[in-house]
């Protein structure tokens, strides 16, 4: 024990020297002062994703059909809540939209770091959609941008609420959370089959994807162009990361919705509809933060 308190001192020193300070209001929030914690939960998701599907091979795929309505609507839920609770915070606080420092907004901006402390939370809840591919045997969703982005935003957001809480970081989140509380409330809703006839919107959810990743760096950027004290280095990496993922996923996009439809697929009808998480055999898939609309062979 003593051993594993020396190294997991050792490990947040050299952090610390990497980063800087941390901002002392979020001290002793829960996951927060060691990265530890969230660097083993993130191993154990990669684990599990490469022990699950090598376990599940043989098997018979679960359905789990009860516990995807639960957690489907409650992922729903807490979008809205964080969604809600961001804007009436940034409100109270008068954030600028183009460039809001860290500490000119009071109780406001400690408002603002408690959602995004939920927001932070919520990306490891969110391991739970490809958990639930692997249970289900449905190994064609896990691609290498939906782990990719799973694993990344967890440990990113882990720095984000150890050095920048609140000021310009509030803007991601609160894109993010209305695009999850329509990604889910729909998977929740696709579960019950008298509702997937009213579900015609799920085309436009892709698009609302990649909007908000570019509407997220343009207004990372904006706080470059006029600068109010939050840190240069990150508004940087923030850009840079969210380019990756823009990359990403107008690849994935070029090849799923401008591919043209082979003469196969054009003849070919499937006579058999199958549902996953909610959805017939063409499906869509959430990798919190990337969509995926793939169309079934």
């Amino acid at each position: 024990m003593e051993q594993l308190k020396a190294f997991d001192q050792e490990v947040n020193e050299f952090v610390d020297y990497l980063f800087g300070p941390r901002d002392p209001r979020v001290r002793g929030w829960l996951l927060l002062d060691s990265c530890l914690p969230t660097l083993f939960l993130t191993f154990l998701y990669l684990v599990f994703i490469f022990l699950g599907t090598a376990f599940m091979k043989n098997r018979p795929a679960l359905s789990l059909r009860g516990l995807l309505i639960v957690y489907n609507l409650g992922v729903t839920v807490l979008s809205f809540y964080m969604l809600i609770e961001l804007i009436l915070a940034t409100w109270e606080g008068g954030y600028n939209l183009q460039c809001q420092n860290l500490d000119s907004a009071g109780e406001a901006d400690i408002r603002v770091a408690k959602v995004l402390w939920w927001y932070y939370f919520s990306k490891v809840i969110e391991f739970a959609d490809t958990m639930f591919f692997v249970l289900r045997k449905k190994n064609s969703q896990i691609t290498f941008l939906h782990v990719y982005h799973h694993a990344t935003m967890f440990n990113i957001w882990w720095c984000v609420m150890n050095w920048i809480p609140c000021g310009q970081s509030f803007f991601g989140p609160t894109l993010n959370s209305f695009i999850h509380v329509l990604m889910y409330s729909y998977y929740g809703l696709s579960v019950i089959p008298s509702m997937r006839k009213y579900l015609w919107w799920k085309k436009y959810l892709t698009q609302a994807q990649l909007i908000q990743f570019v509407l997220t760096i343009t207004h990372t950027l904006s706080a470059a162009v006029k600068p109010c004290g939050f840190p240069f280095g990150c508004l940087m990496f923030q850009s840079s990361y969210m380019t990756t993922l823009v990359i990403l996923f107008v690849n994935f996009y070029v090849k799923t919705y401008r591919k043209r439809p082979s003469r196969t697929d054009t003849k070919e009808v499937p006579l058999v509809m199958e549902v996953k998480n909610g959805f017939h055999k063409d499906y869509l898939m959430a990798a919190n933060g990337a969509l995926d609309y793939k169309k079934a062979q």
